[in-house]
């Protein structure tokens, strides 16, 4: 079984957890009991996790070797100049290492998503701006680390699409069977 789940803003991607006090679970969802995510999102990110009951397939889906491209929306704070981008496409040196070259998009328009709660914080004299980011690799708060080490902290963070999966209007907290 596959499944496509919207993650909402602050939801731990497993279906318990032991701090004090707890924090909102995938077990708050009405998914199925016998599946796991195939990857993580962090707690402050949002948008498709997928799930599974096959070990195998979750494996194919997140292990690098594997090449499956990971897509994001962006919100950062600033506007990115083109060095920016760039270096952001060529691969940023991290403090675990540098990262692979990514596929780095500056978006026109805000993508069509939902209000966030709470909202992303909004400063007058701050622009912002939004950037579709696509990754085959999965370290830990990559996108963000990424970003800022350009000098674009990043404020929302979106997955948009994992592989051959996307969002597809799925909203917060919503999920549905891809294959059975």
């Amino acid at each position: 079984m596959l499944i496509a789940f919207n993650k909402p803003f602050n939801v731990l991607c497993q279906f318990t957890d032991r701090s004090q006090p707890p924090r909102a679970t995938l077990a708050g969802f009405g998914l199925p009991g016998d599946v796991y995510p195939a990857g993580r999102l962090d707690y402050d990110s949002e948008g498709l996790l997928l799930l599974t009951d096959d070990g195998g397939l979750a494996h194919r889906l997140t292990d690098p070797r594997h090449k499956q491209d990971k897509t994001y929306w962006v919100q950062v704070e600033g506007v990115p100049a083109p060095d920016m981008l760039q270096a952001l496409r060529d691969g940023v040196l991290l403090n675990d290492g540098p990262t692979l070259p990514a596929r780095v998009q500056l978006l026109e328009a805000p993508p069509a998503l939902w209000p966030r709660d709470p909202p992303v914080r909004f400063r007058k004299t701050v622009p912002d701006a939004w950037l579709a980011i696509t990754l085959r690799e999965g370290r830990n708060r990559q996108v963000r680390r990424m970003t800022a080490a350009v000098g674009l902290p990043t404020l929302r963070l979106v997955r948009a699409a994992m592989g051959a999966h996307a969002l597809d209007g799925l909203q917060p907290g919503q999920w549905r069977v891809l294959q059975g």
